[in-house]
């Protein structure tokens, strides 16, 4: 029987070519704008197999959460994993987590003439694992340092002060505090980066040295100076999850007793998942508008962009699934159709096909004698 080539055939054809284009095109893209945002992929560079969980959770200026206050949110995890017979190996860190807070802007000067208006932030713990940087000179300074006066500063600050990126152990001085400098990082990279982090340069530096350079705790009532810089806005960690949202679950409720409505919950594990992002496509404007009383950090308001232009792709791409999958279902209905009006006659042509084979094989052998 001779098959008969239509117009709409060459049509359909076109249609799903160009669909599944489309489908590899997007993700594509959707992939390297969600890997982009890195700081979002901590737990994967803890722990490769995928056990654990990383969870964010911003606060508000007046939230009264502050450094100390960590230990306990870290404790209270490790009591919930071991109710589940989780507990951590002989000298190795359950839990890695980090705290910080913009702690306002500063004069930063050097040695020489150098001098500049940066942003300071303070933090604490495990700090630059989440961030993921990208260091240029040095090394980031840790809580385990005897001298808590290192600083991490962005390339733009390091040009500011001494025409230069590469000036890791040079000292810098901010409100007129003396710090080293410990490392230097590149500014940030993407569109979205650079739209929420600013033009102004930016300094990292500990809580011990955000207490000593910064004037006043402005997490006090009065704004005056009240036992140090200690506030935090912004606690994050990285914990195995037994169970889905095992971890998720937990912050939430420990945060929703004493903080009730001073707290904002991220997932940051799973958050560009192309399926979350399209069933997200209609309430995306929550990517956009943050209702709470907070100031996001710059890396999460980048992150919020993205996933508020990756809903719109990925509603886009889940589209362009329909044609493969009509036309496949169409080419199902056919084949059953074929298979059910041709049934008899295929197996007299199988058993007509299977008779010729054995009496050609009877026919050589009986020549062969």
């Amino acid at each position: 029987m001779r098959y008969k080539f239509r117009l709409w055939h060459a049509a359909a054809a076109g249609v799903n070519a160009l669909s599944v284009a489309g489908i590899l095109i997007l993700t594509g893209a959707g992939r390297a704008a969600a890997e982009a945002q890195s700081y979002n992929f901590a737990a994967d560079r803890w722990d490769s197999s995928g056990g654990c969980r990383q969870i964010s959770v911003y606060l508000t200026e007046d939230s009264g959460f502050t450094e100390s206050m960590a230990a306990g949110v870290r404790n209270t995890l490790l009591t919930e994993l071991k109710n589940v017979s989780v507990v951590p190996e002989e000298g190795v860190e359950l839990i890695p987590d980090a705290y910080s807070a913009p702690a306002g802007t500063a004069t930063v000067r050097c040695d020489t003439m150098g001098r500049a208006e940066a942003e300071i932030t303070a933090a604490g713990g495990d700090f630059f694992l989440f961030r993921d940087f990208d260091l240029i000179d040095g090394a980031y300074f840790t809580e385990n340092d005897i001298m808590q006066d290192g600083a991490v500063i962005d390339r733009s600050l390091a040009w500011s002060l001494y025409g230069s990126d590469r000036v890791s152990g040079m000292n810098m001085y901010i409100n007129g505090v003396k710090f080293y400098i410990s490392g230097v990082i590149d500014t940030p990279s993407t569109k979205a980066e650079r739209n929420c982090a600013g033009e102004a340069p930016r300094a990292y530096i500990s809580y011990e040295g955000a207490s000593r350079a910064v004037p006043a705790n402005s997490g006090s009532d009065d704004g005056t100076a009240s036992g140090g810089f200690d506030k935090v806005t912004v606690y994050e960690c990285i914990s195995p999850d037994p169970v889905e949202n095992f971890t998720l679950n937990a912050l939430q409720n420990y945060f929703k007793g004493q903080y009730k409505d001073s707290f904002s919950v991220v997932d940051n594990t799973g958050r560009f998942e192309p399926g979350v992002l399209a069933k997200a496509f209609r309430g995306r404007w929550r990517y956009a508008v943050n209702d709470m009383p907070m100031v996001m950090p710059w890396w999460e308001n980048a992150s919020r962009i993205t996933e508020y232009r990756l809903s719109t792709l990925y509603m886009i791409r889940r589209l362009l699934f329909i044609p493969p999958v009509l036309t496949a279902l169409l080419l199902i209905f056919l084949l059953w159709r074929f298979v059910s009006r041709n049934k008899g006659r295929a197996v007299s042509a199988v058993i007509d096909k299977i008779y010729t084979i054995n009496y050609n094989r009877r026919t050589r052998k009986e020549n062969n004698k």
